[in-house]
Parts: C-alpha cells; structure tokens; sequence
C-alpha cells in the first residue's frame, strides 16, 4: 500500500508516521511532502522525502508526479503563520488545498483523506454540542476558520466522483513533541517558554466564555489509520474528554484567578499583535468564543476509534513539555533553540 503524507513533518504527519509503521498494512510504502526535509531519524527514517511548497501555483504537476500509484494522500499541509501575511496564508491553505485536491484526482488516487478541524464548523453558544451535520460555514472573524471552511467547499465540488474522500475534524491537537513548534507559532517571543511550567494553569484568568475540547495528535493518528485500513468516507469528528473551560481547570488545577472579560482578552491579543509583540491574531480569540463541542459518536461506532488520552491530561504533559521545549528532527518540530533567530 502506497500512501503519500503532504506535511509529514508537522505535528500530526510526525505522529502519523509512528502510526502507520506500527499498524498492519500491506507492502507499506510511505512518502512524505514538505517544504523541508526532516533528519533521517524516527519516525522520519525510511520515508521517501520530496520538497514541495504547495504555496507554489507551479506545484500541481509535482505532486501530480508525487501521487502516482499512491492508494491514498492524506493532506496534513496547513499554514498557522506568518499571521501578518493574509495573502500568503490564503496561497497556502485554499490554494495549497486544491492543488492537492486536483493533483490526487490526476492521479487516480483512491482515498483523500483531509485533516479539517472544528474551526470549520459555524459559531456556536457556548457549551453547544454539533454532530458532522452542523454547518460548516466558518467563523468570520477568524482567518484560520474561514479558510478551513473554504477548503471544505473546495472538497464539495470534487466529491461524488471514484475517489473515497474522508474529512476530519478535530478539536485543538496537542502532543509533547510538538511543544516547541506550538510555542513558536502562538506565543513567540513574549512569553519565557523556559519558565512555563504545568501549576501556572491555576493562574490563567481563562474566559468564562471560553469552552474548548482537546486531543492527543496520536489519537488524531489513530483515526487516520483506521479510515485507511476500513476505506471509511465522510466526516468523522475527533476529540478527548472532558471539554475544558473554567470549571474543568478550576477542578483539575485548583485555579484561583477570577476570569478575564474576553472583550479585554481580544484588546490585549490585538494590541500585542499589531505590534509584533507575538504572532496570535485576535481570530483565536474569536474562535475560542464561538468554538462548538464536538460529539464523537460517528468515529466511535463506525471506526471503533476511542481517545486514549483525556483532554486535561493531554494539555497538561503539552504545558509541562512546553517549559521543557520538546520537539523532534524535523525542521517544523525542532527543539526550542534560544540562541536561534525565530522562524516558521
């Protein structure tokens, strides 16, 4: 089976190629796409690697070229940064999207499996739980969300043909190893990461507005494996247990701090923003506002898929190796470095 990975470098291709070297699938054959080659250490070794920039309007015919014989893509490509640059995220995660889109059906590929995210579904009352019908109209005011949305369009109008097309939408994906590349693209340089550690948690003046769901990204890898190895189409929503909003980390953390009006959350996001202070847009926080709770029921009975790591448990290991800047031997997921000039 020949599968091709487009991001394979990230924090989820990192630990979908962990899981697809340790399920059961015939003559495995992986390659990886990326802007930048990994190390050849694991899980990165014995991947063929090629360098694409899916950015790139001349990038179609390789990965036309890249997809031959390939039983399927999954497309994990995705652009968080930089947030300044509108433009080049919109190049990048629509543009970028369809050229994979097209390219997988020039090739004959026979499943396309997309990772999307809960940020396509439309806003929500805080606390509302959506099944995969829940409209996916984005949310407005959140770059992030309106393109994950507009990929999802772009999946409608190639979908009925023989491809299997399968879409995935997680919450907020988290792993120890993806701490230092997280770090870098929502905290930047304004937050110490080295002095980050798990009991500042009871000191986040978290909104009581804010009300998000967590998953492990090996769990996220998990799913993905199952639908390749079941053919599974459709749309499947992933997340962990429990949602966590004041209550939950007032319980697990033992959190003191009142809660932040989230109109001063936005202004302080905004303001530290707009003077490159850090790199997160104030759509986050628009985002985490509007955010609904996802019912996983579709992926536990049609996959069999069950989360193994809870949600607290999973943002907690993420803080605590965030303090510690884990990472792996890719160049997106490289340790924290503090004499390295920032990138993304």
């Amino acid at each position: 089976m020949k599968i091709a990975v487009v991001g394979g470098t990230g924090n989820v291709g990192t630990a979908l190629l962990r899981a697809l070297k340790a399920a059961s699938l015939p003559d495995l054959e992986l390659v990886g796409l990326a802007r930048r080659y990994p190390d050849d250490a694991e899980p990165y070794s014995g991947v063929r690697w090629i360098s694409v920039d899916i950015a790139s309007a001349s990038s179609e015919e390789e990965l036309v070229s890249a997809f031959q014989g390939a039983d399927v893509v999954v497309h994990l490509g995705w652009m968080i940064q930089p947030s300044h640059d509108r433009e080049l995220l919109r190049r990048g995660n629509q543009g970028g999207s369809l050229r994979v889109f097209q390219a997988a059906a020039r090739a004959g590929v026979g499943q396309l499996v997309y990772l999307s995210s809960v940020g396509t579904y439309a806003p929500a009352v805080t606390g509302t739980w959506v099944d995969e019908l829940w409209p996916t109209t984005g949310n407005p005011e959140s770059s992030y969300s309106v393109d994950k949305a507009a990929v999802e369009r772009e999946l409608d109008a190639i979908e009925g043909g023989s491809m299997t097309i399968t879409r995935l939408r997680p919450g907020l994906i988290l792993q120890p190893d993806a701490a230092s590349e997280i770090g870098r693209y929502f905290l930047g340089r304004l937050l110490p990461l080295s002095l980050v550690r798990p009991w500042m948690l009871r000191l986040a003046p978290w909104p009581k507005e804010f009300a998000v769901q967590f998953v492990h990204a090996d769990d996220v890898a998990d799913a993905i494996v199952r639908v390749i190895q079941q053919g599974a189409g459709g749309a499947f929503n992933l997340a962990s247990e429990p949602p966590v909003d004041r209550a939950t980390l007032a319980e697990t953390t033992g959190m003191s701090m009142p809660a932040a009006p989230v109109g001063l959350v936005r202004a302080g996001t905004y303001a530290t923003w707009a003077l490159h202070l850090q790199p997160t847009d104030v759509g986050w926080i628009a985002l985490a506002r509007g955010v609904p709770l996802l019912k996983t029921d579709r992926a536990r009975n049609e996959l069999g898929w069950q989360p193994r790591v809870p949600a607290d448990v999973v943002l907690k290991d993420f803080v605590e190796a965030l303090g510690r800047g884990r990472g792996t031997a890719s160049p997106a997921m490289r340790p924290r470095n503090p004499f390295r000039k920032a990138s993304v």
